[in-house]
């Protein structure tokens, strides 16, 4: 086995949060191998581009923070340490010009996301930092030094410092496979299984519904939960509701499937008119109409709208203009499944901020830990990515720290 002498700080995982961490290192002056097992860098952020790479969100920063729920607490010392408007000028400074849309989501002009990775890919090996392919790391040897999996052969890397940034358990055909859970939970690190989040969930349509709608686009609908309400688009797929509105609401409805075996989802299908407008529509005089060309006509409702309206209420939809107009704007949809990892766009769990002080793994001193390892979620929106940059920021400046207070030590993380 090879042993390949010692860059001051290895990174593990090539995508976002490992990313960023190398070009903080190498940009203050240390050597930075990174390792990435795929055959490129930044697969899932790629991905990411192809829904026109939504970096991060410009609300209100109170309100942009509480998005992340449970870990809100912890992570915002490291969001207001790399904010939005920091990840929008780190963006600008690749030479990517950035638009605000209309719903406050943050975009590069470009709407993909390879330019910037490869303005990205030419700054890192402008730092000097090393790139290395297809190198899947499998964990330490009893001497404490990372080992690796490559084309040449079995390697071994003994940094000064190391940043784990490898993803969690969603897109495992990016890379993204939770394989690493194992390796720090032998080392006593907690690591809470991983859930699928911003996640579709399985309904029980009738037969004519899935024939006829699947795959149709629910537009501009609110959805409610528990006093919740997400407005935005959905997508009436073959298997249930998917779709950015339900992934604003997809923690607290997985967790009400998983705890009492179904939870129901309120539609309200036309939130810009309000109920007393909304009856007044439907009280004009209808005709000979049928009833689906009335609700068309007067209401504004698709025919997947209608269908779901007759989903939630039964085929005999109520006559009264007001009892109608009620129903629109409140339909209950039943969920009885969550869609597994495998569907997921991104996961909860992960590795507990318990085992870590500030980001630095308790277990094994001198490992630093970014990205989607840690047990975080978000909806999307902007959210995922950047929490991501953060805490590759957060590890990458933590390590800064621990390395200058150690000049020329390596810290061993056996």
């Amino acid at each position: 086995m090879t042993l390949v002498v010692t860059p001051d700080v290895a990174v593990v995982g090539g995508g976002p949060a490992g990313l960023i961490a190398a070009e903080v290192l190498s940009a203050a002056g240390l050597s930075v191998a990174v390792f990435e097992r795929m055959p490129t860098l930044g697969r899932k952020f790629l991905m990411a581009g192809r829904g026109g790479l939504n970096l991060t969100h410009s609300e209100d920063f109170e309100r942009f923070v509480a998005r992340y729920g449970d870990a809100a607490p912890v992570l915002r010392p490291m969001l207001e340490a790399f904010t939005p408007a920091d990840l929008v000028a780190w963006a600008g400074g690749l030479g990517q010009a950035i638009f605000v849309g209309s719903s406050g989501r943050v975009f590069p002009t470009a709407l993909k996301a390879s330019p910037l990775l490869r303005a990205w890919i030419a700054r890192l090996e402008g730092q000097g930092v090393a790139l290395n392919l297809r190198s899947a790391w499998t964990g330490w040897n009893p001497a404490g030094d990372l080992t690796f999996d490559t084309p040449d052969g079995p390697r071994r890397v003994r940094p000064r410092a190391t940043i784990l940034a490898l993803g969690g358990a969603s897109w495992s055909r990016l890379g993204s496979d939770g394989a690493w859970a194992p390796w720090l939970g032998a080392r006593g690190a907690a690591v809470t299984p991983f859930r699928p989040a911003n996640v579709g969930f399985t309904v029980g349509w009738t037969e004519v519904f899935r024939e006829r709608f699947s795959g149709s686009p629910l537009k501009n609908v609110a959805l409610s939960f528990e006093g919740r309400t997400s407005r935005g688009d959905a997508l009436a797929a073959g298997y249930g509701l998917e779709g950015g509105a339900v992934y604003a609401l997809s923690a607290a409805l997985r967790d009400a499937v998983e705890a009492r075996g179904s939870a129901t989802l309120e539609i309200d299908l036309r939130p810009d008119i309000p109920l007393a407008p909304l009856t007044a529509r439907l009280s004009r005089p209808r005709g000979g109409q049928s009833l689906s060309s009335w609700l068309r006509k007067a209401a504004h409702l698709s025919p997947v709208e209608i269908g779901l309206l007759r989903e939630a209420h039964g085929l005999a939809l109520p006559v009264a203009p007001d009892a109608l107009a009620a129903a629109i704007k409140a339909a209950p949809i039943v969920l009885t499944g969550t869609q597994g990892l495998e569907r997921a766009i991104s996961c909860a769990g992960g590795l507990s901020f318990e085992a870590l002080d500030g980001l630095e793994l308790k277990a094994a001193p001198g490992v630093f830990v970014a990205g989607e390892m840690l047990d975080w979620e978000a909806p999307t929106g902007g959210y995922l990515l950047q929490a991501c940059f953060a805490t590759g920021v957060a590890a990458a400046r933590q390590a800064l720290t621990v390395l200058s207070a150690h000049p020329g030590e390596s810290r061993d993380p056996s």
